[in-house]
């Protein structure tokens, strides 16, 4: 289980900072996101990079290519 708990939050970073380094939030990247909020409890921490990033894309400072 702890092992589990770091992969996923080692891929979820990456995931977050892939997001922010290429400015736009891919379909495939958008069912990842929905797919961990809706099967896995989250850190504060994690919850919190996945608000920020939701917030990025409210402000359009990440698009949503369809």
């Amino acid at each position: 289980m702890f092992s589990t708990t770091i992969t996923q939050t080692i891929a979820l970073s990456e995931l977050i900072a892939r997001v922010w380094h290429s400015g736009c939030l891919t379909v495939s990247e958008r069912q990842v996101l929905k797919s961990v909020l809706l099967t896995s409890s989250l850190s504060d921490e994690d919850r919190a990079a996945i608000d920020r990033l939701l917030h990025a894309v409210r402000r359009g400072w990440i698009e949503l290519p369809d």
